[in-house]
């Protein structure tokens, strides 16, 4: 007998869907094609976890975790999608060009490709499974009528889409193409990641970061080939970020990651082909060959690092001088500043990590717990410096990114001398959440973190979404872990430990600390030094009468003017 979907639902899919409802309720008319692809996306998730629940041992996911499926299929769309609302607003504004916004459309359909790319292959793994361990099994037809409408559908939407904003029909296949590629790289990259790290990661968990890693270097790939050979891929699939060009730290930050994903294969290759040509001879001491190994990567990665990664920002952007010496030309454009918000991070993850450290070796704190000290430890670090200096936090957030990727080659490497002590050092932190294979925690803290500062670049008129992954990760998940921990009772799901307690606890501590953030943003000034919400575009502050006079669409200046106690006119 079938399961209807309906009587599947539990308090985590139903939050989910009250999420896109709201970011589906606020779309102007112009975004329709989008709202339907949207909402197409969601039936045919819910239906493939529901089917997926139902037929376990499909996948070798993170034990205790519900699958979800649904919240990692919806939740890149439903990001870009409401960067399309905002990006709307502001062509309508004319504080942007029309290419910007048709990039971000393009954004919007191959982050929804990739979902329904791992959606399709986890519905076709589902079903035969079921079919193969009942060849009569027949409660699967009408799951599969209803996920294939919803494909052929979404298809037809994002067809008819992409035909809008094409100017012939070569542009538009290409870009069907373009989006078919990212689907199927998802696919393979989602198989890879769960069958070589097992028990690391829900298949909702695994979906996400394989979609945004393929979304991420899609548009480097993009970028490059466009960048280098235009006549092949049209304008519209590279970002006009910041006018007609990237920033340089976006694209700094870009080449940084493109290098260690260079690095991780070029290493790899050059041990085996060490090992084969070397290693064969077994009179060398397992010190000497430790050694060789270290010199290698050491070698390998400064070279990329130095002469690989910054050929690529070159050409993909105008530099006046190399990117290596522009960083430092940028740290020290403000030397006092950024130098003593250097030392006063130092100071802080000093005293931290020494005194957690000791803790996590002897005390009986669950490590899901002590961890959350981290997780307030990056409000600290973390909420001056977005307010005081959010472009040098930018850089800051690429640079500790960089490092945690190294530190994790390392370990997992065992690169000498510092492999084994990266190792000891790291599992005092590990919970049933990682695993030897790789260990994602400070990962999740840190993009958490820095992903809601990067994707509000550009032109943003909602003054709180820089500070999103702070506060909901500071505070929020921190406040939820330990109300949740000690006073939960009533769970969201079956399979899952989230607690609707938990949940309740941590969404008024976010509501409590967004009360107390706005009154501080408006006295620092900081509303006034975004770019996107210049005073001289939007209105004319009358100072005799202290009022303020809309000319356009006022929404971060209307905050501050109400928080001061100013009147408006419209």
């Amino acid at each position: 007998m079938a399961i209807s979907p309906l009587k599947a639902m539990n308090g985590e899919r139903v939050v989910v869907l009250i999420f896109v409802l709201r970011v589906l309720s606020s779309l102007p008319l112009a975004l329709l094609p989008h709202a339907l692809s949207l909402s197409l996306l969601s039936l045919f998730s819910l239906v493939v976890e529901i089917r997926v629940d139902n037929s376990p041992s499909l996948f070798k996911t993170r034990p205790g975790a519900s699958s979800g499926i649904i919240l990692g299929a919806v939740t890149l769309p439903t990001v870009m999608l409401s960067k399309l609302i905002q990006l709307s607003r502001a062509v309508s504004l004319q504080q942007i060009e029309i290419g910007e916004l048709e990039h971000m459309t393009m954004q919007f359909w191959a982050a929804s490709a990739c979902s329904c790319g791992v959606l399709i292959f986890l519905f076709i793994v589902a079903w035969c499974a079921a079919n193969k361990k009942n060849p009569h099994f027949s409660c699967s037809v009408w799951d599969a009528k209803f996920s294939l409408s919803c494909v052929i559908l979404y298809s037809a939407v994002c067809c008819i889409s992409l035909a809008t904003i094409s100017h012939t029909g070569f542009n538009t296949a290409l870009k069907l193409l373009w989006l078919l590629c990212h689907g199927f790289a998802t696919v393979k990259l989602i198989q890879h990641l769960l069958s070589t790290f097992p028990f690391c990661a829900s298949i909702g968990e695994a979906n996400l970061v394989t979609s945004g890693l393929v979304l991420y270097f899609g548009d480097m790939l993009a970028c490059t080939i466009s960048k280098v050979c235009r006549l092949l891929i049209p304008p519209e699939l590279v970002s006009i970020r910041y006018g007609i060009k990237r920033s340089e730290i976006g694209i700094v930050i870009q080449g940084v990651l493109l290098g260690l994903l260079i690095f991780s294969a070029v290493f790899k290759f050059l041990i085996h082909l060490w090992e084969y040509f070397w290693g064969a001879n077994n009179s060398e001491s397992r010190e000497r060959k430790e050694i060789w190994i270290s010199l290698i990567f050491l070698t390998s990665l400064g070279f990329i690092m130095i002469a690989v990664a910054p050929s690529w920002m070159m050409i993909v952007l105008d530099f006046d001088v190399h990117p290596v010496p522009w960083i430092f030309e940028f740290i020290f454009s403000e030397p006092f500043k950024r130098l003593s918000l250097c030392i006063y991070w130092l100071v802080l993850i000093y005293a931290s990590v020494l005194r957690f450290y000791n803790i996590s070796k002897n005390s009986k704190i669950e490590r899901i717990l002590l961890r959350k000290y981290y997780h307030l430890l990056a409000v600290l670090m973390f909420l001056p410096t977005l307010i005081y200096q959010p472009k040098f936090l930018d850089l800051a957030f690429g640079a500790a990114l960089a490092v945690f990727l190294v530190l994790e080659i390392i370990r997992v490497w065992r690169i000498w001398p510092l492999g084994q002590l990266v190792h000891q050092f790291m599992s005092a932190f590990t919970d049933h959440r990682d695993s030897d294979l790789i260990i994602v925690s400070h990962f999740s803290l840190l993009l958490g973190c820095a992903l809601p500062i990067w994707m509000s670049s550009g032109f943003n008129d909602r003054p709180l979404t820089p500070f999103a992954g702070i506060l909901s990760l500071g505070i929020g998940d921190t406040m939820a872990s330990m109300v949740g921990h000690k006073y939960g009772v009533l769970r969201w799901s079956k399979t899952g430990k989230k607690t609707i307690e938990g949940t309740a606890a941590g969404i008024t501590s976010v509501l409590a600390a967004c009360s107390v953030l706005l009154p501080l943003l408006a006295s620092t000034g900081y509303f006034l030094t975004q770019p996107s919400l210049s005073v001289s575009a939007h209105f004319d502050l009358q100072k005799d009468t202290g009022m303020v006079t809309n000319k356009s669409f006022p929404t971060c200046f209307h905050l501050e003017a109400f928080l001061k106690g100013k009147k408006f006119i419209y």
